[in-house]
C-alpha cells in the first residue's frame, strides 16, 4: 500500500514510529533486539502496511529511556499511546479485519506455547552439567525465550481486546448473535493490552475435568468410522505452519535462525524477571460444554483473607516502583500457596489492575509437582474458575511423559480418580500423540486403556492416532 493512500491515522502513527528510531539507531538495546530478528516487520511497520504491537512501542520507549532519561520516556509514552491506539482503530476499521485478527490469534497462541515449552527445555539443560560458554549460551537463550513468551502473552491479550472492540458493535447492531468465528477465539477477554498483559477476567465455558469419565477400555476396532451417509462437509485447510516473523510478531523471530541477540536487562515493565523455572505451554482453545460433575470444595483458611490483601498491596507497590524481579519473585512464592487462597488471590489480583500478574502466576504453578497442581486446579474449578484450571492443566504436563503417567498411577491408586482422569486428557489434548504414548511406560496395563478412552473423548482421529503412537512404542492393543 502506497505511503499517501494510507489512513490518516496509521499514517500519522508510522511518521512518529520512523521519527523514534532514528532517535535510537540500530546499535543496541531493544531496537538492536527487533531489527536483528525481524528486519522485514520492521520496514512493514515504518511503510505504515503493519501496526507494530504495542509492547514492541513501549520497548522502543524503554530505549529511549535509557539514551534520554526517564522523565523523557514518562512524557513521550502518553502521546504514543494515544497515536498507537487511533491507528489500530484505523486499522481494524478495513473489510474483513475480524477475520484476520482471529487468524493472528490462533498463530500467536501457538507462538505462546512453542516459547513456554522452549523456556521450560532450556531450563531443563541448564539444571543438568554443561560447560561454561554452553551455559552461557544457554542462558542467553533462556533470557529470549522468556521474553518471547511475556511478548506472546501480552499480544494475545492485544488481539482479544481488538477484536472484542469490533464485536461490540457487532452484537449492538445484531442481538442474540454470536459473531462469526468466534468459537475459533477462545474466552472472550476484554484486559487492555499491556506488556506483559493479562488473559483478562475468567469468563464461562467447558468445565475443566474432561466431558467422559473413566470406563472399560475402548477397543481400537469398536471405534471403527462409519461410512457417511450424507456429502461430506467442506475440506477445511491444513493448519499453518507456525510463522515466525513478520511484522504482527516483531520481536519473535525464529531463534535458530542466526546467533542470540542479548535481550536488554531493565526495570522496566518490559524487563523479563530472572530466576524463574516456568514449564509448561498455553492451550489454545478449550474443551466443548459437559454436564457439570461435582467438584470438592475448597478447605477454608482463617489467614487467606488477610495473605491475600497484604500480597496484593505488595505487588502494586512494587510494579508501581519498577521492581519487576521481587514481583516476580512474590508471584513465584504464592503459586505454592494453599490451593484455597489461590481462587480469591486471583479475584483480588483483577480488582486492582493486576489481571497480567495473575496469569504469571498461572503460568509458574503449572510446574508445581503433580498431585499438587491437579489439587490447586481442583480449588480453582470449585470456585468457578474452569478456564484457568484447564490453563494450568494443560500447562502442567508438558512435563516429562513418563512423570504424567507415574503421577495418574498414584492418583488413581489414592482413590482421586477424576484428577487422574482429568490430569490424563490434558495430557491426551495438548502433548502429540507419540508423547502421550509414552506415558503408558510408567504401567502400560492399566495405562494404555485410559489412554485410549481419553483419546477417544477428545476425538475419533486423535483416538486413531494414539493407537498408532502406543503400537510404534510397544504397547500397542
Amino acid at each position: 500500500m502506497a505511503v499517501d493512500r494510507l489512513p490518516g491515522r496509521v499514517r500519522e502513527f508510522a511518521s512518529y514510529l520512523d521519527v523514534l528510531l532514528a532517535r535510537l539507531g540500530q546499535g543496541g538495546g531493544w531496537s538492536a533486539v527487533f531489527w536483528h530478528r525481524d528486519p522485514e516487520g520492521m520496514r512493514a511497520c515504518l511503510d505504515g502496511r503493519e501496526i507494530p504491537p504495542w509492547d514492541v512501542v513501549e520497548a522502543l520507549l524503554e530505549d529511549l529511556g535509557a539514551a534520554c532519561g526517564p522523565a523523557v520516556a514518562a512524557a513521550e509514552r502518553e502521546g504514543a499511546r494515544a497515536l498507537h491506539a487511533a491507528a489500530l482503530t484505523a486499522y481494524d476499521a478495513r473489510p474483513g479485519a475480524r477475520d484476520v485478527l482471529a487468524d493472528r490469534l490462533d498463530v500467536m497462541l501457538r507462538e505462546q506455547r512453542y516459547a513456554a515449552e522452549r523456556h521450560a527445555e532450556l531450563s531443563r539443560l541448564l539444571s543438568g552439567p554443561v560447560s561454561g560458554a554452553r551455559a552461557e549460551t544457554l542462558r542467553l537463550e533462556l533470557a529470549q525465550a522468556r521474553d518471547d513468551h511475556e511478548r506472546a502473552t501480552a499480544r494475545c491479550a492485544e488481539l482479544r481486546s481488538r477484536m472484542a472492540g469490533l464485536d461490540r458493535p457487532a452484537a449492538h447492531a445484531f442481538p442474540g448473535r454470536t459473531p462469526r468465528a468466534a468459537s475459533r477465539e477462545g474466552p472472550s477477554r476484554t484486559t487492555p493490552p499491556a506488556r506483559p498483559a493479562s488473559s483478562g477476567a475468567v469468563s464461562g465455558g467447558a468445565p475443566w475435568y474432561p466431558p467422559v469419565a473413566p470406563g472399560p477400555p475402548v477397543s481400537p476396532t469398536s471405534a471403527a468410522p462409519v461410512p457417511p451417509t450424507a456429502p461430506a462437509p467442506p475440506v477445511t485447510p491444513p493448519p499453518r505452519r507456525r510463522r515466525r516473523g513478520g511484522a504482527r510478531f516483531a520481536g519473535m523471530g525464529e531463534g535458530e535462525a542466526g546467533t542470540p541477540v542479548a535481550v536488554p536487562q531493565a526495570s522496566g515493565p518490559g524487563a523479563g524477571a530472572g530466576g524463574r523455572t516456568p514449564r509448561g505451554a498455553r492451550f489454545a482453545g478449550a474443551g466443548g460444554p459437559a454436564p457439570a460433575v461435582p467438584v470438592a470444595a475448597a478447605v477454608v483458611d482463617e489467614g487467606a483473607g488477610e495473605a491475600v490483601t497484604g500480597a496484593v498491596e505488595r505487588l502494586a507497590w512494587l510494579r508501581a516502583e519498577g521492581r519487576s524481579g521481587e514481583a516476580h519473585a512474590l508471584l513465584a512464592e504464592a503459586a505454592r500457596w494453599p490451593a484455597g487462597r489461590l481462587p480469591p488471590l486471583a479475584d483480588a489480583l483483577h480488582r486492582a489492575g493486576l489481571g497480567a500478574d495473575w496469569t504469571t502466576l498461572l503460568w509458574e504453578a503449572a510446574s508445581l509437582p503433580v498431585e499438587r497442581l491437579v489439587t490447586t486446579a481442583d480449588a480453582l474449578a470449585a470456585a468457578g474458575r474452569d478456564a484457568d484450571a484447564r490453563q494450568m492443566l494443560r500447562q502442567g504436563v508438558a512435563r516429562p511423559a513418563e512423570q504424567i503417567g507415574a503421577a495418574v498411577l498414584r492418583l488413581d491408586e489414592e482413590g482421586r480418580h477424576r484428577e487422574a482422569w482429568a490430569l490424563l486428557d490434558a495430557c491426551v489434548r495438548v502433548r502429540t500423540p507419540e508423547e502421550a504414548a509414552r506415558c503408558a511406560a510408567a504401567g502400560p496395563e492399566r495405562l494404555v486403556p485410559l489412554l485410549l478412552r481419553a483419546a477417544h473423548g477428545v476425538s475419533d482421529e486423535r483416538h486413531w492416532d494414539v493407537v498408532h503412537a502406543l503400537r510404534v512404542a510397544g504397547h500397542g492393543p
